[in-house]
């Protein structure tokens, strides 16, 4: 059980990170605050403290540590500040986001070689056969540790995914996690008018996956959910971990809406958003 003081800062450093994604998306005026906003919890609770890893010893091939992929890609204010909070690199290279040269590109890239990235993603649909690729990888060399990816709902809708969900439960891939953002949210609309995904605890069922579901928006459940993803893994099933968030959590005009999937704010908007989040721990 994970104290409460720890929870506590890993909330501060959540509600810092929602800074950072604004000041980055502001700054660059290009990028996607809408699903960093939503999933940062999340990402929080995994780097800075469920992952079994060093970030000083990141290799890209992930051996003997656990691994992440983000397979929706446009959410890198997220992931980037989060990665930097977590001691990936640092914090004060989140000023470069989406300039000329910068390691820290709209969607990330592997070649640049930057601390936390894996794989250059983005092309949505794809992250999860790559992570299963990875899982049975580690499996075939007896490494112990766990592979993690994170999807949008939207990019469900992309039949490659399924082809991967069938496969992992086929083979009984039980070193995987998956989470889903379950905003319900796109960038052309709500997800269930753009195209309906059902009952997607029940499909991924039928696939022979473990499911749990929960709130993203919450660390201290977050955290639960997560540890009880690790309990069931290495059980012959993969794990998926339904995550219900708000996209723009924390920023009272940019939730409850799809519209601010990829529009950066401008300069009266962010005012108004960086009013609603304290410092925590320091603007970079």
């Amino acid at each position: 059980m994970i104290k409460k003081e720890r929870v506590t800062e890993l909330e501060k450093k959540a509600t810092q990170s929602r800074r950072d994604i604004l000041r980055m998306v502001h700054a660059a005026q290009s990028g996607h605050p809408g699903g960093s906003l939503g999933c940062i919890d999340f990402l929080t609770a995994l780097f800075s403290e469920v992952m079994q890893r060093n970030p000083k010893d990141f290799t890209i091939d992930g051996k003997n540590q656990d691994m992440f992929f983000i397979s929706n890609g446009h959410i890198t204010p997220g992931l980037y500040s989060a990665l930097a909070r977590a001691g990936y690199f640092d914090v004060k290279e989140l000023d470069t986001f989406r300039k000329l040269d910068s390691r820290l590109q709209g969607h990330p890239s592997s070649h640049i070689q930057l601390p936390g990235v894996h794989i250059a993603s983005g092309s949505l649909g794809q992250g999860t056969s790559v992570a299963v690729g990875a899982a049975q990888a580690k499996k075939l060399n007896k490494d112990p540790h766990l592979v993690y990816v994170l999807t949008g709902d939207g990019e469900l809708q992309e039949g490659q995914n399924w082809e991967a969900f069938m496969y992992a439960g086929a083979k009984k891939v039980d070193n995987l996690i998956l989470t889903v953002d379950y905003n319900q949210k796109q960038i052309d609309g709500p997800l269930d008018s753009v195209l309906d995904l059902g009952d997607l605890a029940a499909k991924f069922k039928a696939f022979g996956w473990t499911v749990l579901q929960g709130n993203g928006n919450n660390i201290q459940e977050v955290l639960n959910l997560l540890a009880q993803a690790k309990e069931a893994s290495g059980k012959s099933k993969p794990v998926v971990f339904i995550m219900h968030t708000e996209m723009g959590y924390g920023v009272d005009f940019m939730m409850g809406t799809h519209k601010w999937h990829g529009t950066p704010p401008n300069d009266e908007q962010f005012a108004n958003a960086m009013s609603q989040i304290e410092e925590t721990l320091g603007d970079y």
